[in-house]
């Protein structure tokens, strides 16, 4: 059966779809021995030769993952400048895993790595709403105002952003930590947040994605996903092919 060559790629665990776009549109995939530019192609992996950077891909057996990132860690599998990435904490792994997503450098906590392509796409992409909890401990104590103003939406590079959930877990005179549940993942979404209300968040932990949570996992650390917790991911990920984009079908998770 003939499907997207993006999907192939992303499905054989070689990067997410976007980027799997990506490759396609820079010329690095061949079908058949022939360069395809063509984003909407579609080809049947079972009958065709597909290549990226001229090596054949394959389908290797799926691979799951929750990893605690520390801070002060990329989310990434490689950097120019030599920082620290996840690849440093990652050894003798039966298949190449990539991250499902970003923590920012200075945020830790979990980091799901997968070799599934479209699992990734479904976790990622904002169409989706795959929810994120966080826990966020931020200087002072945020007022009613504040907190009503948090609650009913700040604005960030033009849109609206209202977090799923936020609830107080403790407080000091000095500082609060908050449970933040959010469904987008934007660039210092959380900090910004805080900061349209004059607060300067000290620590970001990401504690839950979808249906997995972090459990008793120390930074630095990782664990293979037992079958119930991946049983879950697959339940989502078929549901989640049923939303195209369909925000009232949100999912639960």
């Amino acid at each position: 059966m003939k499907e997207r060559l993006h999907k192939v790629i992303a499905r054989a665990g070689i990067t997410s779809r976007r980027k799997a776009e990506d490759l396609i549109r820079e010329g690095r995939v061949k079908v058949d021995g022939k360069v395809v530019k063509e984003l909407g192609f579609k080809v049947d992996p079972e009958k065709q030769k597909i290549e990226v950077d001229g090596r054949e891909i394959s389908f290797p057996s799926p691979v799951y993952m929750a990893f605690y990132k520390p801070r002060w860690c990329l989310s990434t599998l490689y950097d120019p400048r030599g920082r620290r990435t996840v690849k440093d904490f990652l050894k003798d792994l039966p298949e190449r895993v990539y991250p499902v997503g970003r923590l920012d450098w200075d945020a830790e906590g979990l980091l799901l790595l997968t070799n599934d392509g479209e699992l990734t796409n479904f976790l990622t992409h904002p169409r989706y709403g795959v929810k994120k909890v966080y826990e966020v401990l931020v200087e002072g104590v945020l007022s009613e105002e504040e907190m009503a103003k948090l609650r009913e939406g700040v604005v960030l590079d033009g849109r609206k952003v209202i977090p799923v959930s936020l609830r107080i877990i403790r407080r000091n005179q000095s500082n609060s930590l908050f449970e933040v549940v959010l469904r987008e993942g934007r660039y210092r979404e959380i900090k910004r947040m805080f900061k349209a209300v004059g607060h300067k968040v000290l620590r970001i932990k990401r504690v839950k994605m979808g249906p997995i949570s972090l459990g008793g996992l120390k930074p630095g650390e990782y664990r293979f996903l037992n079958e119930s917790e991946k049983r879950e991911l697959l339940l989502l990920k078929e549901r989640l092919k049923k939303i195209k984009g369909n925000t009232s079908s949100y999912p639960s998770l």
